[in-house]
């Protein structure tokens, strides 16, 4: 018998993340409008609070519906996992918040969505958080406004609003060279999902 393969990126799209429910048996992903779970008693509420077991609390941090995209994005772009957030911004928020604190650095593209710079310019300094901008062609310009506090560059693969489509592998060089502190976080908003032609690791 031949050995079975692994699922197509066609097949993960629609049904990787989702166990079809085994009562009705509805092939669908159902949208669980729910704020708040049932516990089986205290112990196992301490346990799922704790973070010592799997399961549901709020759906403010957790949703069977969000689970099942969370975990099929995860599969379509082979990652270990993913975090849905309600827009762009919030996810941009959310990975700047969870790498950078005060006196840490950016390096941007200076050609990005304008949410994008407004958060760069006027909310994260309040933070202690500063962002120096770049032309996304300036490959030098890159490499020179990295100080010793650099921790994140941020760009998009196709900058906003001019389309000019950004170098990632030669940025992502010139990340690792300055400091292995340095991570990269490329928008790709404008192309297509799915794209396996974007591999380097930033």
């Amino acid at each position: 018998m031949p050995t079975p393969k692994p699922p197509a990126f066609e097949t993960l799209s629609l049904h990787a993340g989702q166990h079809p429910d085994p009562v009705t048996r509805s092939r669908a992903v159902p949208i669980y409008q729910t704020t708040s779970y049932m516990f089986d008693d205290a112990d196992h509420a301490a346990g799922l609070f704790n973070l010592e077991r799997a399961g549901h609390i709020y759906t403010r941090i957790s949703n069977p519906t969000t689970a099942v995209l969370e975990e099929r994005l995860a599969a379509l772009e082979e990652g270990v996992g993913a975090v849905c957030t309600a827009s762009g911004m919030a996810a941009m928020h959310l990975a700047i918040a969870t790498l950078l604190g005060a006196d840490d650095h950016i390096v941007a593209s200076a050609s990005l969505y304008g949410g994008s710079i407004n958060l760069l310019t006027h909310t994260l300094p309040r933070f202690g958080v500063t962002t120096s901008f770049v032309k996304p062609s300036d490959l030098d310009g890159f490499r020179a406004a990295i100080g010793r506090n650099t921790r994140l560059i941020i760009a998009e693969t196709i900058g906003n609003p001019g389309l000019e489509v950004l170098d990632i592998p030669k940025v992502a060089d010139i990340a690792h060279a300055a400091d292995d502190t340095v991570v990269g976080e490329i928008e790709n908003w404008q192309a297509v999902f799915g794209n396996k032609n974007i591999t380097v690791p930033v």
